[in-house]
């Protein structure tokens, strides 16, 4: 994984990789670069600006249900896009994720250009 190559956690019903987040990021000690938002209804201008703001910083950005926002994956997708594209414009530390559940909506481009993990409920 890279500055341009976002993580991709497929989420199952009842799972949610926020807490394994939290101790990854725990870990590498970022704890104050991680940014998160819970996509949703009017989130997608705000989730562009944590993207702009945290690949010139260097930090990292989770956005997660994503396939709450179906609306907004073309323009994610755009934005990735146009990251990947220009290579030497984000800070080398910087870091995207995302979560979803599996939809439609979600960009394939995305998904294949990606580090995938898939994320189970915890047993019983």
């Amino acid at each position: 994984m890279d500055a341009v190559t976002p993580l991709v956690f497929v989420l199952s019903p009842g799972s949610d990789p926020m807490s394994q987040l939290q101790r990854f990021v725990r870990q590498m000690d970022y704890g104050e670069r991680i940014h998160s938002v819970s996509l949703g209804q009017g989130q997608g201008p705000t989730a562009e600006r944590l993207i702009e703001k945290a690949a010139e910083n260097g930090d990292w950005v989770f956005l997660q249900n994503c396939h709450l926002a179906a609306s907004w994956m073309v323009r994610l997708e755009e934005i990735i896009k146009e990251r990947s594209e220009a290579k030497n414009t984000s800070n080398k530390d910087f870091r995207l994720f995302l979560s979803s559940m599996p939809a439609k909506s979600f960009p394939i481009t995305v998904l294949q250009n990606s580090v995938k993990v898939t994320n189970e409920p915890p047993k019983g």
